[in-house]
């Protein structure tokens, strides 16, 4: 073997193993980046290591897409996705209402299509949700998105970078509801959204269900009433080869089924994002709290 092979073996050696997937016994546990998934990612390794799994946490994921190709790819071996997510951004599938077929069509596609199992949720639906201040929402009599047509021309809309892109997003909203908004929105960062509406830099803003500002800073919901999004359940998607290599893992999913309310969840990440709590420590409180 010559100088120059014997340099790039090594190097050949080491790309190949950097592009496998992780082995061993340790479980990967992966979240999204914003702090709802990263209480869930938590959520589970907590609870797969008090059955006695090893678990590392790959947390941080930069959306669903990422999140969705480190766990078929065996990067990650579970993550929690929302069932409307699953449907139409990465499944790409058409838009559905029923929570049921969207639950049942989800997991065949994944039991088919990647070997991937479906959870039953966790208990509790984080919706996009259209966020206004209080008082705007009292003076303006707007309850339900139905009402918001007539106000919506001088009202200044903050978006998500995701929303106003997917299939079930902006532009479906708008033309479901007949809104026309003040200029083009404000798109930014998840985390500026509720800060740029508490400043009035915007007057509406496409939230989630279970932000934990909406009741710490006394934010309005309006009322979905046309029923434009689909559910959006929070649901654990998981490698069947991880199962079953660790059925205790199996174990620990099955007691999380049913356990967080969407009051809970708002609390939780109420908890991280405005009183600066560690996440870890967060979902231990609940764990103790709720016999887990």
């Amino acid at each position: 073997m010559n100088l120059k092979a014997a340099c790039v073996l090594p190097l050949i050696l080491f790309l190949l193993t950097a592009c496998n997937p992780p082995h061993g016994s340790r479980i990967v546990i992966g979240a999204k980046n914003f702090t709802e998934q990263v209480l869930l990612g938590e959520l589970l390794a907590q609870e797969m290591e008090a059955q006695g799994e090893s678990v590392d946490r790959r947390f941080y994921l930069a959306g669903s897409y990422i999140a969705h190709q480190a766990l078929v790819s065996g990067r990650i071996d579970a993550y929690v996705e929302y069932t409307g997510t699953a449907l139409t951004s990465i499944l790409k599938q058409p838009l559905d209402h029923d929570p049921q077929r969207v639950f049942d069509t989800v997991a065949r596609i994944y039991r088919e299509r990647y070997g991937v199992r479906v959870m039953p949720s966790l208990g509790f639906e984080n919706t996009f949700a259209m966020v206004m201040r209080g008082e705007d929402a009292e003076r303006l009599h707007l309850t339900r998105l139905s009402e918001l047509a007539a106000a919506s021309a001088a009202l200044k809309l903050g978006v998500g970078y995701e929303f106003e892109e997917r299939p079930d997003g902006l532009s479906g909203l708008e033309a479901a509801y007949g809104l026309h908004f003040a200029d083009s929105p404000r798109v930014m960062d998840l985390g500026l959204l509720y800060r740029a509406l508490q400043n009035r830099q915007v007057d509406i803003v496409s939230g989630n269900s279970t932000d934990g500002a909406i009741t710490a800073l006394g934010f309005r919901v309006l009322a979905d009433d046309r029923h434009y999004f689909p559910p959006y359940q929070a649901v654990p998607l998981v490698r069947e080869d991880m199962l079953r290599a660790h059925p205790a893992a199996l174990k620990a999913l099955q007691m999380l089924t049913g356990k967080i309310t969407e009051a809970q969840m708002q609390t939780m990440n109420h908890a991280v994002e405005g009183e600066h709590k560690d996440p870890a420590e967060v979902v231990k409180t609940f764990r103790l709290k709720n016999g887990l």
